[in-house]
């Protein structure tokens, strides 16, 4: 991962003004995890037709998250299950420009993510946030909003790369840690998550292609729920152990190439 960055540099540079036409609120959003390691190569595969998204010089970006829930966890619960009207309630700092956003990410039954937000001052645990925010959150949320409290940090880096002519954008995820506001925290440096966000299929992706050329195929998962079922021993793990059976398979790939 050392040359990650000269790999990047490799990559057309585009601002966050360019990557308007892609910054879907209303998308559908299919993801794909795989062992870290595969991602220097994924990354030249396809350097000639994506655009690196940079700010202030940098490509690569830290990311922290506040998730909320109820009491009795309402949201994780709608994720665990497989509802199909699901709703994520969280607080998102982009360390790389100081925004931090109160946003409600909801998906429909019919597959696709939409995503309303407020922007807000950056605080530490964001409940000041909710505080000042319950008329925005009781249009969105069928929770009671002043019933919502922080229960999971999560952060990592993530790439961007946006393809104009396709109009789609990707996001990769790696050095992903987890905190459940008790001290304990888990980390997965073996794994990465890339996310293909578009206004349709994404059949024709050639960052697609190159993923199904690596036997990468696409796969549900949750940070959230992940972090919430292996920190705080929320309920219902049985649901998602074939997710904790694949982020097994993942490490054990990347630990046994000799990428530790």
């Amino acid at each position: 991962m050392t040359k990650l960055n000269d790999i990047l540099q490799g990559f057309e540079p585009v601002g966050l003004d360019g990557t308007y036409n892609v910054r879907y609120m209303n998308r559908v959003d299919t993801k794909y995890l795989f062992p870290v390691s595969k991602l220097p190569l994924l990354l030249r595969s396809v350097r000639s037709v994506y655009s690196a998204l940079e700010i202030d010089n940098e490509r690569e970006f830290c990311y922290k998250t506040v998730y909320f829930d109820t009491p009795d966890l309402v949201f994780y619960l709608q994720h665990v299950t497989g509802k199909l009207n699901r709703t994520k309630v969280r607080v998102r700092s982009y360390e790389s420009n100081g925004l931090t956003f109160l946003e409600v990410k909801q998906k429909s039954n019919k597959g696709r993510t939409s995503k309303t937000r407020q922007e807000k001052e950056k605080v530490m645990d964001g409940m000041d946030h909710l505080e000042e925010s319950h008329e925005f959150l009781e249009e969105l949320i069928s929770a009671d909003s002043t019933s919502l409290k922080p229960v999971l940090n999560t952060g990592f880096t993530r790439i961007t790369l946006v393809n104009l002519q396709h109009a789609e954008r990707i996001t990769v995820d790696y050095n992903i840690t987890w905190n459940n506001l008790k001290g304990e925290c888990l980390k997965m440096p073996y794994l990465a998550i890339a996310e293909i966000k578009s206004e349709k299929s994404t059949a024709l992706s050639p960052f697609f292609m190159q993923l199904k050329s690596q036997g990468i195929r696409s796969t549900g998962f949750s940070k959230y729920v992940t972090g919430m079922a292996l920190l705080n021993g929320a309920t219902k793990q049985n649901n998602i152990k074939p997710k904790f059976l694949l982020l097994n398979r993942i490490r054990d790939e990347f630990y046994r190439n000799g990428t530790a």
